[in-house]
């Protein structure tokens, strides 16, 4: 199996337990190891009570691109850190792309970036996500 095969399984098998980022309405747009692309598009619900994108949301599809990331070697891994900056909002309709990459990856802890962007290249928010992987495999290999 090649590192993409064994990542796009890794997003399959995260993807059909992954109830939370269905619910919220990403989709998963590129799986790569070690890199992950989710995307967004803000709805009504997805607003705040100042009419932009909830930073709550923001920050949830930049951690589950991190999360589908750091997970796409096939071993079961956790966040053990996060942080989120807001450059810009999202803005109902906006499509929002969380583009993730692997940093650092040593032992069993990673450091990743995401990149959170609209459909005009504009950045929303950047997020540095810290992993720490953990006992258990997404499938049997």
């Amino acid at each position: 199996m090649t590192p993409k095969q064994r990542a796009e399984k890794s997003g399959e098998a995260m993807w059909a337990q992954d109830h939370a980022s269905k619910w919220a309405g990403m989709e998963i747009a590129h799986m790569d190891e070690g890199v992950a692309t989710l995307q967004l598009t803000v709805a009504q619900h997805h607003c705040n009570g100042h009419g932009i994108c909830h930073g709550g949301v923001t920050f949830m599809l930049a951690d589950s691109a991190f999360a589908f990331a750091c997970n796409s070697r096939n071993q079961s891994t956790v966040a053990q850190h996060n942080v989120i900056s807001f450059t810009a909002p999202g803005r109902l309709g906006d499509q929002l792309t969380a583009s993730a990459r692997e940093l650092s990856l040593s032992g069993r802890n990673g450091i990743y970036d995401v990149t959170v962007t609209n459909q005009q290249g504009q950045t929303i928010a950047e997020f540095r996500g810290m992993s720490r992987a953990i006992k258990g495999q997404l499938f049997d290999e």
